[in-house]
């Protein structure tokens, strides 16, 4: 009677899919369990199956994205080669924030499992200090502590000149990875 239903399957999914392509934030799975009334597990299996369908949904430190790309606004992007100890990692995120560019993901070669890649998707002091204190509560590791602290970040940003700037932010503080 006041009993609300669980939604099953299909319609669970696109009913997922539905809110993730509305939202302009990232949305958590606990949340999305609950909207849906199933379980966490039964999210990241849902979200699983979604992209195996190729939906462009990605998972961050602040939730779930769907990742669309804007016709009215182009995007420019470009990968920084970075070098630096795990404490430097949140100075490095706010130098490339402040300019106005996203940092999309970290990217390290690993010598069994070859490239690595980890979504970030942080925009602005407040999400770098989200990731950061995620990374601090679950005591997760960088994957840059896998590599010696060498890994590769991609940038994105609406001008050529707001990654320039950031790409030199980097190299003033000593951050980016440069050979000779």
């Amino acid at each position: 009677m006041g009993e609300e239903k669980k939604l099953l399957g299909d319609e669970r999914r696109q009913m997922l899919l539905s809110l993730l392509k509305n939202s302009n934030a990232p949305i958590t799975g606990s949340e999305l369990a609950s909207t849906a009334k199933v379980s966490r597990q039964i999210i990241v299996g849902d979200i699983t199956l979604l992209k195996a369908k190729n939906e462009p949904i990605i998972a961050t430190s602040q939730g779930y994205l769907y990742l669309r790309q804007s016709s009215l606004s182009p995007v420019f992007e470009k990968t920084v080669p970075c070098h630096h100890p795990p404490g430097r990692t949140e100075e490095e995120l706010m130098l490339i924030v402040d300019e106005g560019v996203t940092v999309r993901d970290v990217r390290i070669e690993h010598p069994v499992y070859g490239d690595l890649t980890a979504s970030i998707m942080v925009s602005n002091r407040h999400e770098v200090k989200q990731f950061i204190e995620k990374i601090r509560t679950t005591k997760a590791a960088f994957l840059s502590e896998l590599t010696g602290g060498y890994h590769l970040h991609t940038l994105s940003a609406p001008s050529e000149q707001a990654l320039e700037k950031a790409e030199a932010a980097l190299k003033k503080a000593g951050i980016l990875f440069e050979i000779g």
